[in-house]
């Protein structure tokens, strides 16, 4: 008994440790650790951890972006035949374009995800979604159909690819067929990138309420912090247009804390803050988020606050930098013809507005590019034709029905002009129900003009809106 107790305290056991790192894996290593100790694994790299995002198809925090970029662009100089390492350098750059809003990141992601397939024509599904990815960060989201289709038919079950074609569908306005790819996409998958974009779909249908718990399932679930920090931003995004101020300050300020470079986040701050009365802390709020990404929408929503306080030259300042982002984002490659058209038609001219948006709608008619069509027919002076987009942007379907206070208040306001005053106040006070602070100059012109139009009459037939249109 004594001698096979011994040999039991004699023996040791091999341990093989593993990186958890998807990009670099340690296999095959086998150490003797003492009996009293374990193996602590040593925490993944910023980069590593950007690599798993980024192959998984979710927010990467922006340090480990920038390590990711570094180290496979020594890969492809040394080993210049390396598919996999081209098409991970192109998908890093595209989420570093997109997190920064710096087109010039675009050009570069579309070299290295070409070279990828010529180095790989066949069979590339990595490439192909890379693609896909960047063309729906340029808004070419016919392009971002085409590359995410062919990515989809070589490798069906690969979930990642789902994602980027509902983003493609839904830019499109292809709202069944992005209803279709979810309902296949969570028969292959469940997690928190699948519920973020499950949530994008109930909003779009008009479900708020499912959207807010996909959104709430996604953030607890998420397990890096530059993750869960994004689906915080969108839960944010979704509180505000609901008109719950508490609740969307509360998922912004969050998202900041756990991820800095969640400018998004703080440009969601200074929209929620001005609405609150809180003008200092927006404006700071607003300025650092275009310090960090200084996307055109956000100077947009700037300009726009600074013109509600009564500071024209301080909004002209902000437009300037709006056209600045336009210019470079075309570029690279990217569209920003949307928030251009929004910015024509209210702060330019109109008619340049209409001929931009004619050409976005043609291209790619998703219920975005109807409103804003709508409302700039409306400035324009074509009312009647913009009704048939404000009727497409707000219809049931065949989106769904996206509860939107601003195009509640397009479709309001163009049916006033019309002397269409039952429908008119309908569409305003729904607009002022959703979100009575939806934007600082026009939900106090939705007040004013459901004010002039006054109580509805006691008698009288109920006027027909004339349906979708």
């Amino acid at each position: 008994m004594r001698r096979q107790s011994g040999s039991k305290r004699r023996r040791v056991r091999p341990v093989l440790i593993a990186s958890v790192a998807g990009c670099a894996v340690l296999g095959g290593v086998l150490v003797l650790l003492p009996r009293e100790r374990s193996a602590e694994p040593a925490a993944p790299s910023p980069g590593a951890l950007a690599m798993e995002a980024v192959v998984s198809g979710v927010p990467a925090a922006l340090p480990g972006l920038t390590e990711l970029i570094e180290e496979r662009r020594k890969t492809v100089r040394t080993r210049p035949q390396d598919a996999t390492s081209w098409a991970v350098l192109g998908a890093a750059y595209v989420e570093r374009g997109r997190r920064l809003a710096d087109p010039a990141y675009y050009p570069r992601a579309e070299k290295a995800l070409r070279t990828s397939l010529s180095v790989r024509p066949r069979r590339n599904t990595r490439a192909l979604a890379g693609l896909a990815a960047l063309s729906n960060a340029r808004r070419d989201f016919p392009a971002a159909r085409r590359w995410g289709e062919a990515a989809l038919k070589l490798e069906p079950r690969r979930w990642t690819t789902y994602p980027l074609l509902i983003d493609a569908y839904t830019g499109l306005g292809e709202y069944k067929a992005a209803k279709r790819t979810l309902d296949r996409l969570t028969g292959l998958r469940s997690g928190p990138a699948v519920l973020a974009r499950a949530a994008a779909v109930h909003r779009g249908r008009g479900r708020g309420e499912d959207a807010a718990a996909s959104l709430a399932d996604a953030a607890a679930g998420a397990r890096a912090p530059a993750e869960r920090a994004a689906y915080l931003e969108r839960a944010g995004q979704l509180a505000f247009e609901r008109g719950d101020l508490d609740v969307a300050l509360r998922h912004f300020r969050e998202a900041v804390r756990l991820d800095p470079d969640q400018w998004a986040a703080r440009a969601g701050q200074g929209r929620t803050l001005a609405a609150l009365g809180r003008t200092a802390e927006a404006l700071n709020a607003y300025r650092a988020a275009l310090a960090g990404q200084p996307c055109p929408q956000y100077a947009l929503e700037l300009g726009e606050l600074y013109e509600s306080l009564g500071m024209p030259e301080a909004a002209r300042v902000r437009y300037g930098l709006l056209r600045e982002r336009v210019w470079r984002a075309a570029a690279g490659g990217a569209d920003e013809e949307l928030v251009l058209g929004r910015f024509e038609a209210d702060h330019g001219d109109p008619k340049a507005a209409v001929r931009r948006l004619r050409a976005e709608w043609k291209r790619q008619p998703g219920t975005e590019v109807a409103d804003a069509l709508g409302w700039a027919l409306y400035r324009a002076g074509e009312p009647g034709e913009a009704l048939r987009f404000a009727r497409t942007a707000t219809a049931p379907e065949p989106g769904g029905g996206v509860l939107d206070a601003a195009s509640m208040y397009h479709r309001g306001m163009i049916e006033q002009q019309l002397k269409r005053y039952g429908a008119a106040r309908r569409h305003l006070t729904q607009a002022l129900r959703i979100n009575p602070h939806f934007s600082p100059l026009h939900a106090p012109a939705a007040r004013t003009a459901t004010e002039a139009l006054g109580e509805p009459p006691d008698e009288g037939v109920p006027e027909m809106d004339g349906g979708a249109g």
